[in-house]
């Protein structure tokens, strides 16, 4: 299923030419930091020395997740809907946030436990009502994975040829926290206590009581497959421990690279959604812009292993996409410097090599 995706590097085309004109902006060079490499990055992305992102969608991808039957989530599945209902009627952060900078919404149902009332702003791509406690069996069939990575490559798709040029990316679900950290660490190879953090407000028997979970569903699928998890491949890993909603997104960044645009990933959840995607094609790392660095415990580690700077660093841990359209700016602030600002000989200011 993932033979769909064929993804080829950024063009080096105009590497020379867009560092120069980066380099001959009326300013030290480097002096403009991370937005430095983030036009670069958005004109090798976009094959031109001037660049555009003024036409963003976010999009939250939301389902449930049969592990949360084991108590690994101080939150009750029901809040998952409720937080759907949130999105769609305006009231959470990334709504919010989302207004602020005019970003149309859109939320996916991928999974949610629950059937959702018709609305504008949601696109029903339900594979299930939930996945499988993988504590006890897979989390899902082959063909419930084709269908959530159809659901974000259909949902990009649909964006794109709506003249859409950066994408964003966010999550909702309860326990998805949990189903990353496992889904970490078996990208990994790491241990379940280097993985598994608070999400929601867990204490440490909470955290603890996650890993030891984690450590039972790893050894599970293992078990089942008759293979240990570091030779498990994309598939196989997929479906004994994945989520809709982050395969959903490893779907979305997979077509969205295919098809050459940006995208950005929001924190650790996104994050292990590209976590997956590299290991489907490595190439599509090169189309992320990071936007933070959240507070969940493993997302440091887990950037640090993407060779990841995130734009931000405000102790988020909310998810949503968040911190996603919180970069948004910046991000503008990169393509605006790029564009409009003067060069030494436009402007008529002597640069370092004339003084």
């Amino acid at each position: 299923m993932f033979e769909q995706f064929s993804i080829e590097a950024p063009s080096s085309l105009f590497n020379q030419d867009l560092q120069h004109k980066i380099d001959n902006k009326t300013k030290p060079l480097g002096a403009l930091g991370v937005l430095e490499s983030l036009a670069f990055q958005l004109g090798r992305i976009q094959t031109s020395l001037t660049v555009d992102v003024s036409k963003p969608k976010m999009i939250v991808f939301a389902g449930d997740h049969g592990v949360v039957a084991q108590g690994v989530s101080l939150y009750p599945q029901e809040v998952t809907p409720q937080m759907v209902m949130n999105f769609l009627h305006g009231g959470a952060a990334v709504s919010v946030f989302c207004a602020q900078h005019k970003v149309p919404l859109q939320v996916v149902d991928v999974g949610v436990n629950a059937e959702l009332e018709d609305h504008p702003l949601l696109a029903k791509r339900k594979v299930a009502f939930a996945t499988n406690d993988f504590s006890q069996a897979p989390a899902m069939t082959s063909q419930a994975l084709s269908l959530a990575i159809q659901a974000g490559v259909a949902e990009v798709d649909n964006a794109l040829d709506n003249g859409v040029n950066l994408l964003m990316f966010g999550e909702m679900g309860i326990g998805n926290t949990c189903v990353s950290s496992c889904m970490m660490t078996a990208l990994m190879g790491i241990d379940p206590e280097q993985s598994a953090g608070r999400g929601t407000g867990l204490d440490e028997g909470g955290v603890s009581k996650k890993a030891q979970v984690i450590a039972r569903s790893l050894k599970r699928a293992e078990e089942q497959t008759g293979l240990p998890m570091a030779m498990w491949d994309a598939q196989t890993l997929a479906e004994q421990v994945g989520g809709f909603e982050i395969l959903a997104m490893a779907g979305a960044m997979l077509q969205s690279a295919q098809r050459k645009v940006a995208f950005v990933v929001d924190g650790f959840i996104c994050s292990v959604a590209l976590l997956f995607a590299q290991k489907v094609a490595p190439h599509v790392r090169e189309y992320a812009i990071f936007a933070h660095q959240s507070n969940e415990k493993a997302h440091k580690s887990l950037l640090d292993a993407l060779h990841a700077e995130p734009i931000l660093a405000l102790d988020l841990r909310l998810g949503e996409g968040s911190g996603a359209i919180l970069s948004y700016p910046i991000i503008q602030s990169a393509a605006l410097f790029l564009n409009n600002m003067a060069s030494f000989e436009s402007a008529g200011v002597s640069d370092g090599d004339n003084i």
